[in-house]
């Protein structure tokens, strides 16, 4: 049966995927390769909390540094005045009891060491000589702070001046506290390692929150790439969603790009249709012109080449009828006209259209019907049917019967031909669905290699499926369409 034939042992179910679903298929997640904009933005975020956490580190780790070194200018300078405000003079000499708490509170920053000089312009009172500082204060009571290298060690020191009697002359005494820097360091480093820590939390907590908006933004994209992927070839309506404005430019020209590729289909199967209708009309009053040519002739020599005229005029004419099919099917189909109709009553007219042909090669039909009511495309599924019966009667022999059935089967209706033919071949059951796709045992037979294909895609336009198997015994073809009831 089918501009195919031959038979195979086992059922097939034949089904194309959509245009959209293969590209679907072959395109990457768009977070799973490097030219996603979902990973570029991510990494750019990512690129910024980075920027951000380094700058907040280095900005505390500063602050820490220059707030631990305030606190120690500040300890050292009250210590300076501490033991400045002890001095005094007795009998004209000069006197000085060193405070316990100009050294107990600098032992508040740390367990550094501490040094100082109480010493004249002329003496060291007391302290360490050595430590000389590089600068003192211009007027007394103001305090210097200078940090310098004092026995192999970097220390701050601070420096305060005071004017003490000594008998009636004043004596300029000058107060050097100074204090190792360990534990200022051990402060800034512990502040710096905690400003770190946040760092790091901060850039982890920004990056995972630069991922989620990324992938919230893209989402109104993804769904327009979906929405477009899911519909099939022939879907050619604009795209309605809500989306941000960003998008209003993607979409328009989205748009504009199927409604230019619906005019480019539509202007080409008019062109089919115009060219069909205009083939078959001169074609026919060839093959007239030639059967009448075919019977005067008298020698077999224009007798042979009379035949493969009209065999050549009718695979033509036959071609140009089923490329109209073709173009009207592909056309309905993207603008489904459903109505309520029942199934067997298009089956029924079918079969009477095809009686005559059939009768001219002795082959009777056999049909069972029952009521089948549905919502659908009468020409479409005409079509889809007289396709298929065509073939059983083109392919079947003299004197065989084609069994056409339709039921019931759970929530869909079921037509089942069967003809006496040659069947499939070897030929691949999913390949006869192809345009121009005939198998390699149709010998002498006029075709054209279209009729299951415009069967299959007027049944998927109404969300039905063409199943080819072997007929009864291996004898033969049996084509299954079934349709959604509802």
């Amino acid at each position: 049966m089918t501009d195919a034939a031959a038979s195979r042992p086992v059922a097939q179910k034949v089904r194309r995927p959509a245009a959209g679903q293969a590209a679907a298929g072959r395109a990457a997640s768009p977070w799973g390769f490097s030219r996603s904009i979902g990973r570029r933005l991510t990494i750019l975020l990512a690129g910024i909390a980075a920027v951000l956490a380094l700058v907040s580190w280095a900005m505390v780790t500063s602050f820490a540094r220059a707030a631990a070194e305030r606190t120690q200018d500040g300890v050292l300078a009250a210590s300076a005045l501490s033991i400045a405000g002890a001095l005094g003079s007795e009998q004209g000499n000069i006197r000085l009891e060193l405070p316990y708490s100009a050294f107990a509170m600098l032992d508040a920053i740390g367990q550094d060491r501490v040094f100082y000089r109480v010493a004249t312009a002329d003496d060291t009172l007391t302290g360490y000589e050595d430590l000389e500082v590089p600068r003192l204060p211009r007027t007394a009571g103001e305090v210097v702070t200078d940090t310098i290298a004092y026995r192999g060690t970097t220390v701050r020191v601070a420096t305060v001046t005071r004017s003490v009697l000594s008998g009636q002359v004043p004596v300029r005494i000058m107060v050097s506290v100074a204090q190792t820097r360990s534990g200022v360091d051990e402060i800034a480093a512990g502040l710096s390692r905690s400003a770190a820590a946040l760092s790091v939390g901060f850039f982890l907590l920004a990056t995972g929150l630069g991922w989620a908006a990324a992938r919230n933004s893209l989402r109104p994209l993804n769904e327009i790439a979906q929405a477009v992927g899911r519909r099939g070839p022939s879907d050619l309506r604009p795209v309605q969603r809500d989306a941000p404005g960003e998008l209003a430019p993607l979409l328009a020209a989205l748009n504009r790009l199927m409604e230019r590729l619906g005019a480019s289909i539509r202007r080409s199967e008019d062109f089919i249709t115009e060219a069909a209708h205009r083939v078959r009309t001169p074609l026919a009053t060839v093959r007239a012109q030639a059967e009448v040519a075919l019977h005067s002739a008298e020698s077999e020599e224009v007798k042979a080449t009379l035949r493969r005229m009209i065999r050549a005029v009718d695979e033509s004419s036959r071609s140009a009828g089923q490329l109209l099919d073709h173009a009207t099917v592909g056309f309905r189909a993207e603008t489904l006209r459903a109505e309520d109709l029942d199934l067997a009553a298009v089956i029924r007219r079918v079969t009477d259209g095809l009686a005559p042909t059939a009768e001219m090669k002795d082959i009777a039909f056999s049909v069972s019907l029952v009521p089948a009511p549905m919502r659908g495309d009468a020409i479409l599924l005409e079509n889809a049917v007289r396709n298929v019966l065509d073939n059983a009667v083109k392919y079947s022999p003299a004197e065989t019967v084609v069994t056409v059935t339709l039921e019931r089967a759970g929530s869909a209706w079921r037509i089942t031909i069967r003809d006496e033919g040659r069947g499939f071949g070897d030929a691949a059951v999913p390949q006869l669905v192809e345009r121009f796709r005939r198998g390699a045992n149709v010998e002498k037979v006029v075709g054209s290699g279209l009729g299951l294909t415009i069967a299959d895609e007027a049944l998927r336009a109404h969300g039905g499926t063409l199943t080819l198997s072997p007929g009864d015994n291996g004898v033969g073809a049996c084509v299954t369409l079934t349709l959604p009831a509802a």
